[in-house]
C-alpha cells in the first residue's frame, strides 16, 4: 500500500477551467464554512478538472480516489501491513488528507462498497471526525480539510443510488455540458484544433446527446470531443477520429454504431 505525501498532490500550475455558472463562488463559500461538496453530472463534463482548479485556487493538495466495486473503508482509512517482520499501521489517502488539511475527492462514490459511507458520514457533518475502528481512535479533521464526492445521476439504479442520509450532508453543485460556444472554446484550447472543425465536433456531440435514452446511455462528453480533436490535429481523418474516439466509446451495438457514424459522416 502506498504512503501518500501531501506535497506530491499540490497543483503548481493553473489548470484550464472555464466556469459555466457560479460553481467557483459556491465551492469557496462551502470550503470557508467547512461544508462538504457533492458534484453531480454526466461523465466527462468537467467535474474532475473543476476539482483540480479549485485545489490550485485554494492552494490545497488534492487526493483523488476513483471509486469502484472493490473499494473498501480500509482502502480509504488505512490498514496494518507486515514489513520486515514488523506490523505497522499505514494511513490511507483519506486519513492523510484529514490529518494534513488536504482535499479528498471521491470520484463516482456510488461505485464504492457501502462500508465507505459509514466512514465519510462523520466527516461530512458537524463532527468532522474520522473513526478508525482498527485503532480505536477518532481523528479530528484539520481545519483546512475538505471532502468532495461525485456521481453521475444518469446511472442511478435501485442498487447504486446515493441515499438521502448521504446526500443531505453535502452542498450539491450540478454540472452539465457547456453551451456550444464555450464547449468549442474548450476543445480549441485543449487540443489546438481550428475553430471551424471544433464547431462541427460540438454540433456532432449535440446530435449524440439527443440519442440519450434512445439507444445510448450517454452522449459524447466534452472529454471525448477533446480526444477526437487531438486525433484530428495529429492528422487523423475527422470521420475516423470520431469513430475511434467517440462512436466506439459510446456503444458496442452495431446498429447504434452505424447511426452515430452516419451522424459524423454528415458533418465531416
Amino acid at each position: 500500500m502506498r504512503t501518500f505525501r501531501l506535497d506530491e498532490y499540490r497543483i503548481e500550475d493553473e489548470p484550464y477551467y472555464q466556469p459555466t455558472g457560479d460553481e467557483i463562488e459556491l465551492f469557496e463559500a462551502a470550503y470557508r464554512n467547512q461544508l462538504p461538496l457533492l458534484l453531480k453530472g454526466p461523465t466527462g463534463c468537467g467535474k474532475t478538472r473543476f476539482m483540480e482548479y479549485m485545489a490550485w485556487r485554494l492552494k490545497r493538495p488534492l487526493i483523488t480516489v476513483s471509486c469502484h466495486d472493490d473499494l473498501t473503508a480500509s482502502d480509504l482509512v488505512g490498514r496494518y501491513l507486515i514489513k520486515g517482520g514488523e506490523t505497522n499501521w499505514i494511513d490511507g489517502p483519506l486519513t492523510q488528507a484529514v490529518k494534513a488539511g488536504g482535499i479528498c475527492y471521491l470520484d463516482e462514490i456510488v461505485e464504492a462498497r457501502k462500508d465507505t459511507m459509514v466512514v465519510i458520514h462523520p466527516l461530512a457533518d458537524d463532527r468532522r471526525v474520522l473513526p478508525i475502528e482498527k485503532l480505536g481512535t477518532l481523528i479530528e479533521a484539520d481545519p483546512e480539510f475538505a471532502i468532495a464526492i461525485s456521481y453521475n445521476p444518469g446511472y442511478q439504479s435501485v442498487l447504486k443510488d446515493l441515499k438521502q442520509s448521504t446526500r443531505q450532508r453535502f452542498v450539491a453543485l450540478e454540472f452539465n455540458y457547456p453551451g456550444a460556444a464555450l464547449e468549442s472554446e474548450i476543445v480549441v484550447r485543449e487540443s489546438g484544433l481550428d475553430w471551424e472543425l471544433a464547431g462541427r465536433l460540438v454540433k456532432f456531440a449535440g446530435m449524440t446527446r439527443n440519442l440519450k435514452g434512445s439507444g445510448l446511455e450517454e452522449g459524447a462528453s466534452t472529454r471525448l470531443l477533446v480526444h477526437a480533436a487531438k486525433l484530428m490535429v495529429a492528422g487523423v481523418n475527422p470521420v475516423s477520429a470520431c469513430q475511434g474516439a467517440i462512436a466506439q466509446a459510446l456503444t458496442d451495438d452495431p446498429e447504434m454504431l452505424a447511426s452515430v457514424n452516419e451522424l459524423s459522416s454528415s458533418l465531416f
